[in-house]
């Protein structure tokens, strides 16, 4: 039926198109720069025939490998498997990223249509007996098929995502678990999608000028850009988005304001309405479950990390549970500390969660002398992004070289060709850093080609990243908070780790790791961008040109640890919240979502000034971004990347050529082709130590 479907839809690509190839640039050859997506020429309806046509040819190359008679062997059944689906991939990777970059109605419809089809499609892969049958053939003589690493780690890999893809599973219960994830992705999508309509559809719109008050110059103008682009001309428009919420949050002296914004950021998902996310994320805990069990294992949790460095949920918890006792002291004094400076004021009321940044700045300005737009200033996006390139020109000898003449998918996007020291082609990189309504918040990386090799051919990658950092205004450029700093030096962690992979396969490559791993390469990033070396290389103010002066750098330095506690806790109650949904044994889908997230911070005993870094409503990364049970990841790679940093710091030098170059060696180039601990020690002589971290954020 799938077949038929597939052959009409080209069918009809041809009736009105004439050569599909001619009229739809995913059908043909990419003719550009680096062949690099053709944005100007691909169209919303390019999409739907382009997914079909792509499903068409994977089919037909599964089919090949199924019907080939000699027997299985490396090259004939893994291999090619590997090769197959390469339009299907060039399409899903060009669409899914413009659906979280420049989201539409049209997309959405789209989506809805084709993440079925897509989930049925991988399912038909992974369940298809003959094929999985050569694969089981080879995998029980791996060990006399005199296989190179690598070429041995594809097939174990290989043949694990076919087991934990349903292939050893009964007819029954195999259907029943096509069923589930074809739900499950299309839960994830309407998810995804509420999300970013609630972020959308909120608008604080002040009229009276005396309502600013403690904001400073900057954040109102654009806070006024914004009502003129709103329709509220004369007027100032705070939305949910983070360079115009954290300000309004850091410096209104409207409490009665705060609180209104904050509420609706903590309440997106949660107002009962078309865009209610707790019956869908309740009927996808559901559905993880029963997944799971079909599977074989207790709860989703355990599927998850099966496959992740901590491969038990036993152990994730001994992580948060061991930095959870002095994360929540240290954020009791900082609540403290407030408070007092709320009864000096005569605020006569308790500390409470809309409160917190106010106050944290306070006292962060008269403990330190140090606050946000203090900073700003010197970090001009450009001036910070030519710091993160000098960064990797300096610790790997990379060139990055402004290429305007490739089309990019957005006005805001630029593009850059990277390359070797010696000049070689390196890889491609869009940088997409401004908020629009189109654009789903936070930050991400991802890739529109993976790197591989091809008949000793190296395909170089084509990479991506995304922010959603300060615009400029009409008078100013795009200055940053330190937050978008360290956020900007993270995804161009990730973009390097995509960039400088040197493997033979693709789904070994670049950022296909562990999850709690891949964070490693993104995280040793912010160690530099907060360095004072660093910070004396690109911190310079964007009037004067001047450096940052060693008065403010020493500020920063001092202030390192300040509210580290309230950072910790926000953090790890949402790491506590994620791994609580999935390790659940059993759900029900009419489980009450917000009673169940009361007990879970009831239980870690969360302040009440502070909520957790996402709620369930709205907990994207958990729900909709491919994090389940995997939330802690950032924290357990924080202990890798800060036992990595000391590597720098034990040589004296923080940019020393040969730490880098086993860096680069050991843990970037070399992707999924080993075990990550075994990368690791490679790196580091031995396994990673969790002192550097509780150092790092005062919790020793």
């Amino acid at each position: 039926m799938k077949l038929m479907m597939g052959l009409c839809m080209v069918g009809i690509v041809l009736q009105l198109f004439g050569s599909p190839s001619a009229a739809n640039p995913f059908l043909g050859d990419w003719d550009t720069p680096f062949g690099v997506p053709p944005f100007d020429k691909i169209e919303l309806e390019h999409y739907t025939p382009a997914f079909e046509e792509g499903m068409l040819r994977h089919k037909q190359q599964i089919a090949a490998i199924v019907a080939e008679e000699s027997p299985p062997t490396f090259a004939n059944t893994v291999e090619a498997l590997e090769r197959s689906g390469e339009m299907l991939d060039r399409v899903a990777s060009v669409f899914f990223a413009m659906k979280s970059s420049m989201n539409n109605e049209r997309m959405e419809v789209i989506a809805k249509d084709v993440a079925p089809k897509l989930s049925q499609h991988g399912d038909e892969i992974l369940l298809n007996e003959p094929l999985f049958r050569r694969i089981e053939a080879l995998w029980a003589k791996r060990d006399q098929l005199d296989l190179e690493p690598e070429q041995r780690r594809l097939l174990d890999e290989t043949r694990k995502r076919f087991v934990r893809g349903g292939a050893n599973l009964p007819a029954d219960k195999k259907e029943r678990l096509k069923a589930i994830n074809k739900t499950l992705a299309l839960l994830s999508l309407s998810f995804a999608e509420h999300v970013l309509k609630e972020e959308n559809r909120f608008e604080l719109v002040i009229g009276d000028r005396a309502d600013l008050a403690g904001l400073p110059e900057g954040v109102i103008a654009a806070a006024e850009e914004a009502a003129a682009e709103r329709g509220h001309e004369g007027k100032w428009v705070f939305t949910l988005h983070k360079p115009s919420m954290i300000p309004f949050l850091q410096y209104s002296q409207r409490r009665d304001l705060r609180e209104k914004i904050y509420k609706a950021y903590l309440e997106r998902g949660n107002h009962g309405d078309e865009l209610d996310n707790k019956q869908i994320l309740a009927e996808m805990a559901a559905l993880r479950v029963e997944r799971a069990r079909l599977l074989g294992y207790p709860t989703h949790a355990a599927f998850v990390l099966e496959e992740a460095m901590a491969k038990e949920p036993a152990k994730v918890y001994e992580l948060l549970r061991k930095l959870w006792t002095p994360a929540l002291e240290r954020a009791k004094a900082e609540a403290a500390e407030m408070q007092r400076m709320i009864d000096e004021e005569g605020g006569r009321f308790r500390l409470q969660s809309w409160d917190w940044w106010y106050y944290a700045e306070k006292v962060k300005k008269a403990r330190y002398d140090l606050d946000e737009e203090m900073l700003r200033p010197y970090f001009k996006l450009e001036n910070v992004l030519d710091g993160a390139f000098g960064l990797a020109t300096r610790l790997y000898g990379l060139k990055f070289e402004k290429r305007p003449e490739i089309p990019g998918y957005h006005k805001d996007v630029t593009v850059f060709e990277v390359k070797e020291a010696d000049g070689r082609h390196l890889g491609v990189l869009y940088v997409d850093y401004f908020p629009r309504p189109s654009k789903r918040g936070g930050a991400w990386m991802g890739e529109f080609r993976e790197q591989r090799r091809i008949d000793d051919r190296d395909v170089r990658p084509v990479i991506y990243n995304v922010g959603n950092f300060s615009k400029p205004a009409a008078d100013k450029p795009s200055l940053l908070s330190f937050d978008e700093v360290e956020t900007l030096f993270h995804e161009f962690g990730h973009a390097l780790h995509g960039l400088l992979s040197e493997c033979t396969y693709q789904s070994l490559a670049g950022t296909n790791v562990a999850r709690d791993f891949v964070e490693l390469p993104s995280q040793i990033m912010e160690n530099w961008a907060s360095a004072p070396e660093m910070l004396k290389i690109y911190a310079r103010h964007y009037q004067t040109g001047e450096p940052m002066p060693d008065a403010l750098i020493e500020k920063i330095e001092n202030a390192r640890h300040f509210n580290q506690g309230f950072a910790t806790t926000e953090y790890l109650a949402a790491s506590f919240l994620d791994m609580d949904w999935h390790t659940l044994a059993d759900v029900r889908p009419d489980v009450d979502v917000l009673d169940f997230e009361r007990q879970s911070m009831q239980r870690i005993g969360l302040l009440d000034p502070v909520a957790p870094r996402y709620r369930s409503p709205y907990f994207q990364h958990i729900f909709a971004g491919g994090y389940s049970s995997g939330y802690y990841s950032y924290i357990w790679a924080e202990v890798l990347d800060a036992d990595a940093f000391e590597a720098f710091r034990e040589k004296g030098d923080l940019l020393d050529g040969t730490t880098a170059e086993a860096f680069r060696r050991n843990i970037l180039a070399r992707g999924n082709t080993e075990e990550p601990m075994e990368l690791y020690k490679r790196f580091r002589g031995r396994e990673p130590r969790i002192e550097p971290l509780l150092k790092r954020r005062g919790l020793e």
